[in-house]
Parts: structure tokens; sequence; C-alpha cells
């Protein structure tokens, strides 16, 4: 027996490894998503010889975990970032340097996050397994709104959301249409436009349920306190786009799992057959411990951004909207663009069009709903300039989406208008402000995120 399976042996015994097996059959006929492809790309192949020779079975076993949890990506060279931030916040360095080593340390994290859901997929079976990547997808952004929440930074956890969803829309889509219409001039790259038109649809519902509570507060008669019906609005709202999200769950993993099969037939033509590197049992182990670092890397993030923003001279707004979407999910991002140079645009659209779905369907109303739970008035206005932005966003992709097909001026349109919204909240400096979501409900009152 090789060495690795050796370790993968004695931690589950062979019922549990025949369960693997069984449940690797499974998982890799149609349930892998684009995301978890996409972060695959960035893996690396460990040398299970170095841990081989160990003495102490224990001891082996943990060090080859390590080996492949820790060492098994490219972007390791980053993980010293996360000691560094514990270490600056323990010893009061300056606060913007706490969040720039948090901001990089999350990085990395998030990768292995993905890579450990997809550990555990092989044992849990097709629909726990799809059922974790939808859920853990965008586990970064998700966790760093919810402890905005807590802090009642709602100005933070909506231009954070809000940037998640025109990142993955502009920036990821349009570099890699950008590139893979580069890489490919004499081709002519196409993709599956039933996918990119089921997201569209999701998107456009979403945008709905945001313009909604922003078209009452500007249709309302002046003097009229509409505050409690908006916020009601927003909290119905959220609930029919959780209900809508749950459904596409169902149509992605069980009704219509062939429309997406097509994003891996031609991959796992090319790759070598996976399986588990490590246990089920490990796996959950270390998912549990980087979920944990996870939230005290967010919680880093929140608790020091306005000092980011005060000491470089940016406004939180871009921090939140540019910045900390780019660096947080650089992982998915660049296997996006790797998969458009290898002309697999359908992979390359499923990381994109499925972020962005996530963000607005899931994490979002998700916030919403945990908000009133915490009697917090977290609503869905996000105000005229960013509902703007986004109802744009949404409209240009999905008519740049309509044929099917794609070159590199399509890509260039998208990289120029996520240029745009940038510097326009680079130079647009409004300052944080106090508004009716930042406070417990019944305490204070409270106003949208923008002055």
């Amino acid at each position: 027996m090789e060495p690795a399976g050796e370790f993968y042996h004695m931690e589950n015994g062979g019922d549990q490894s025949k369960k693997a097996s069984m449940g690797k059959e499974s998982w890799n006929n149609g349930i892998r998503t684009a995301q978890t492809m996409s972060n695959s790309l960035l893996r690396k192949k460990s040398d299970p010889l170095l841990v081989s020779k160990l003495r102490f079975q224990m001891l082996r076993q943990f060090l080859a975990n390590l080996q492949e949890v820790i060492l098994g990506t490219k972007l390791a060279v980053l993980f010293p970032a996360i000691p560094l931030a514990i270490a600056a916040d323990f010893y009061k360095f300056g606060r913007h340097w706490i969040f720039a080593l948090s901001l990089l340390g999350l990085t990395p994290l998030a990768e292995r996050v993905s890579f450990l859901t997809e550990q555990i997929a092989y044992y849990t079976g097709p629909t726990v397994g799809g059922l974790l990547n939808a859920t853990c997808g965008n586990a970064t952004e998700l966790i760093i709104a919810l402890f905005a929440l807590y802090r009642s930074k709602i100005h933070v956890l909506k231009y954070s959301l809000l940037g998640s969803i025109l990142s993955n829309l502009l920036l990821v889509l349009g570099s890699s249409l950008l590139c893979g219409g580069l890489a490919n001039l004499k081709k002519e790259q196409r993709y599956d436009r039933k996918q990119a038109d089921l997201n569209s649809s999701l998107l456009l519902l979403g945008l709905l349920c945001h313009m909604l509570p922003l078209m009452s507060r500007y249709a309302a008669a002046p003097g009229v306190l509409i505050a409690d019906s908006t916020l009601q609005l927003s909290r119905a709202s959220s609930i029919l786009m959780l209900v809508a999200y749950i459904g596409y769950i169902i149509f992605q993993l069980k009704t219509h799992r062939q429309i997406f099969d097509s994003l891996q037939e031609d991959e796992e033509e090319e790759e070598e057959e996976e399986k588990a590197v490590i246990g089920f049992w490990s796996a959950f182990s270390w998912l549990v411990g980087m979920t944990l670092i996870i939230a005290l890397l967010s919680e880093y993030v929140v608790g020091t951004i306005e000092a980011a923003s005060e000491s470089w001279g940016i406004s939180v707004s871009f921090i939140s909207i540019i910045l900390i979407p780019i660096v947080g999910n650089a992982a998915e991002h660049a296997g996006a663009i790797i998969f458009a140079f290898k002309n697999k645009l359908d992979i390359s659209l499923g990381v994109a069009l499925g972020s962005a779905t996530q963000i607005s369907m899931f994490a979002v109303p998700l916030c919403v709903v945990v908000g009133w739970m915490m009697r917090v008035r977290m609503d869905l206005d996000f105000s005229l300039l960013e509902t703007a932005s986004l109802a744009l966003t949404i409209l240009v992709v999905a008519f740049t989406l309509q044929d099917g097909t794609s070159h590199y001026m399509k890509g260039i349109v998208l990289c120029l208008c996520y240029t745009a919204i940038a510097a326009c909240f680079f130079v647009l400096k409004n300052p944080a402000p106090l508004d009716q979501t930042n406070v417990k409900l019944g305490l204070k009152p409270s106003t949208g995120i923008s002055a």
C-alpha cells in the first residue's frame, strides 16, 4: 500500500474507505461546482514519502494531514500573515497593519475551506457535498458580513457584499473574457447560455428586491416616516429570496443536474482520477479550525477598517467594495481566469455568475434575517448610488452574455465598467454614516448607508 493510502486507511478504516470510493464516483459525476474546480488549479501535490518514515503513527498521520492542508496550495506563502496579524493585535501595532495582514491571511484560508469541503463531500455523497459547497462557496464574505452585523457596522456589511457581487460580475468575468479572448484569437469561444440565463434571472430577481425598499423611500410623501414599513418589506423580500435560492439549489443538484454537468465534462477528460487525500474527521476538524481562524481575522478586518481608511486616506466604501473582495477571493478569481485561458468558459462563467448569485440571493437576505433575529435594523436599501451601480452592472452583463459567444472586446468593456465604478467610490469620500441600520431595534433611530 502506498504511504498516502496508508494514512487514509488508518484514519477511516476499510468500510469508510469503500464509502469514500463510492462517494468519490458520485461526487465527480456532476456535483463539483465551478468554484471548487477553479480553486483546484491552485493546489499542488504533496509528497507522502516525506513523513512515511516517522515512527509514531499518530504523529505520522498528523504531519501527513498538515502537509496536505497547509502545504498543498500554491498560496501557502501567505499563511505567515495569520500569526503576524495576531501578533500585531497582541503587541498593539498600527491598526492598519492588522487590517492588511488579516486581509492577506484570509486569501489562502478561503481556498483551503473549498478544499476541505470537497474532501468531506467524498464521504457524505453528492447531495450533502453539493449543499456544503453551495453554503461554503463564499464563506469568507459571509463571515465578514456577519461580524459587521454583530458590530452594527451595517454600512461595511452592505458595501462588502455589494463589492463581492460587482467584483464577480465585472472584474472576474471581464478578466476571464479578456484573457480567454486574447489566448484564443483564432478560435470561436462559446459557452452554454442556459446557465448564464438562469443566473441572470436570479440576479434580476435580487435586484428587484433591492430596488423596492429604495423606491418606496423616494415615493413616500414628504414628512411621512416609512422606516418601519421599508424594514418589513426588506424582511419579506429576503424570505422570498431565500426561497428562490433553495429552489435554485434543488434545480442545480437534483432536478436539472444535467445542465450543470457540462462544467466539468472536458475537465475530467484531462484530470487524473481524484480521491480523498485526508480522512473525514481530519477534514472536518481542519474545517472547523480554519473557520474559527477566518472568524478571528474577519473580526480584525471589521474592527480596523476605519483605522485603515484614515491611515491610507481611502474611503471605507472603496476599501469594502473594491479591496476586500479582490484580496479575499483572489484564489477563486485566478482559477476562473486560468480556465478561460484553456477555452473553458463554462467553468469561468460558473465561477463568476455562481458566486454573484450566491451572494445576492443567499448572503444578503441571510444577513437581513439574522439581523431580524438579533433585533438589528438591517434592510435591503443599499441607497441610490450603490443600487444603481448594481442594476447597471447586471444589465451590462446580461447583454454581454446574450449571444452565447465571447471575444476579448467583451472583457474589455466589463473591466472598464468595473474601473469606472471603482473610480467613483475612490473619489467619493463620504464619511461612514451613523444610519438606521447601525443600531439595535428600539434604541436609536437609523437611516440608509450613504450620506
